[in-house]
């Protein structure tokens, strides 16, 4: 998977307006995207073509975003799925096809193809200024996308942002107090009760997703596992101590496809690695370790069946 480039890095999007402001006429702007040098995002809006079709859709939305910003003639901010990028935040799950704004103002506006407006109450602390790009702040943001997108998208998000220390618990509760009248308000309930900023990725915010799904105990997120001196040897993904079962998230095997990431001797080296660690962890703890992989998160129902088994051996024989 090709890496995010840095924010401040993205193309900068020229506006018409200031194409002419600078010695452009329509004609020359026409010439610019006809011989390939430039690509219209939108109505009126202009960015190198090279540049902007090496990125990925969550870079490209985030061109376009700022695009939208910069083209607005009303005071708004980038807030929903189009704030993600300016935190570094995931974009799974999140549908990237709309630009959204929400105005400061409180108007409703004019539809306009690929944007979308909100008009809800922004508070003192609701705005902040992101890759010099106003946004909504990490918290508005957080609880803004627990009422648009599903509960395992919105815990992913929301993880994301407390693990960076974003935004807080305390924040967050605080600031939900005010939902009770926004729409799907009461899925914040939920996210909030599942989510911790010690899960550190998209596939552990998904594993903890599936464990409370599913039913099963809920684990404790980034265990230290100590020697017999109390020095911590390793962290473990997530582990149920009362049980003697570990769960380790393979991602490795997005970098193992991924040719151009490492050179094939560094991958080996840490795969090597990571199985001296398992293997030094169940040494010390006598503890069973069950390992899931992005494949696994696309079939709850058996992999949990599969922790279940762990878990609960007599129950499961019985």
């Amino acid at each position: 998977m090709t890496a995010r480039p840095p924010t401040k890095e993205l193309p900068e999007p020229m506006l018409r307006r200031e194409l002419l402001a600078v010695g452009f006429d329509d004609r020359a702007i026409a010439r610019q995207v006809k011989h390939g040098q430039w690509i219209r995002i939108r109505h009126g809006a202009y960015v190198d073509r090279a540049a902007y079709s090496a990125l990925q859709q969550d870079a490209k939305h985030a061109v376009r975003a700022r695009a939208v910003l910069k083209a607005a003639k009303v005071d708004a901010v980038l807030s929903h799925a189009s704030a993600l990028w300016e935190y570094d935040a995931p974009t799974w799950g999140v549908d990237l096809t709309d630009v959204h704004l929400t105005r400061l103002d409180k108007e409703a506006g004019r539809p306009e193809a690929g944007v979308r407006q909100h008009c809800g109450t922004v508070l003192p602390g609701d705005v902040e200024v992101r890759n010099d790009v106003p946004v909504t702040s990490a918290t508005r943001l957080a609880l803004d996308m627990i009422t648009v997108v599903d509960v395992e998208v919105a815990l992913v998000i929301v993880n994301h942002l407390l693990h960076e220390n974003l935004t807080s618990m305390a924040l967050l509760n605080d600031r939900a107090l005010g939902m009770a009248h926004w729409p799907n308000s009461l899925r914040a309930h939920v996210v909030l009760r599942l989510a911790d900023g010690r899960c550190e990725s998209i596939g552990e915010s998904r594993t903890l997703f599936l464990l409370w799904k599913q039913g099963l105990p809920a684990p404790q997120p980034q265990y230290k596992v100590r020697d017999r001196t109390g020095r911590v040897i390793a962290r473990v993904d997530f582990a149920w101590p009362e049980y003697g079962v570990f769960l380790e998230f393979d991602g490795r095997v997005k970098y193992l496809r991924d040719a151009d990431a490492e050179d094939e001797d560094d991958v080996v080296t840490k795969v090597l690695r990571e199985k001296r660690r398992e293997e030094r962890v169940r040494e010390l703890t006598g503890w069973t370790c069950i390992r899931i992989t992005w494949a696994d998160l696309e079939h709850p129902r058996r992999t949990a069946q599969r922790i279940r088994a762990l878990l609960f051996p007599a129950t499961d024989a019985a």
